[in-house]
């Protein structure tokens, strides 16, 4: 099962949420075992400045639940989320889709 996930930066934090997930998210979420896929950034405004696209795998509905929680409480994420938005948050909204691969889709590597 994989997650869609978009994030909606903040007015002119595009760079901090990027620097944050480059940095640390993506090595904690291997840490949470949630699988990054693979992530991207929009080239066409008005999504170039402030939007984040990526995409996670799931072995199952519960253990992305479970693991969005270990990640969560992870006291090395909430120091690292604090850190990053000590001058105001990053992030304004968060899409999150769960999905499958159709029966015709290729096979993801």
């Amino acid at each position: 099962m994989f997650e869609l996930r978009v994030y909606h930066a903040a007015a002119g934090k595009l760079p901090d949420l990027l620097a944050r997930f480059r940095d640390h998210t993506v090595k904690l979420f291997d840490r949470h075992g949630m699988k990054s896929v693979a992530y991207w950034a929009p080239l066409d405004e008005p999504d170039k400045s402030n939007t984040l696209i990526y995409i996670l795998h799931h072995p199952s509905r519960e253990a992305a639940t479970a693991n969005w929680k270990s990640f969560q409480d992870d006291p090395e994420w909430k120091a690292v989320k604090d850190k990053s938005e000590a001058n105001g948050k990053l992030v304004d909204k968060v899409d999150s889709t769960y999905m499958a691969l159709t029966d015709f889709s290729p096979a993801l590597r």
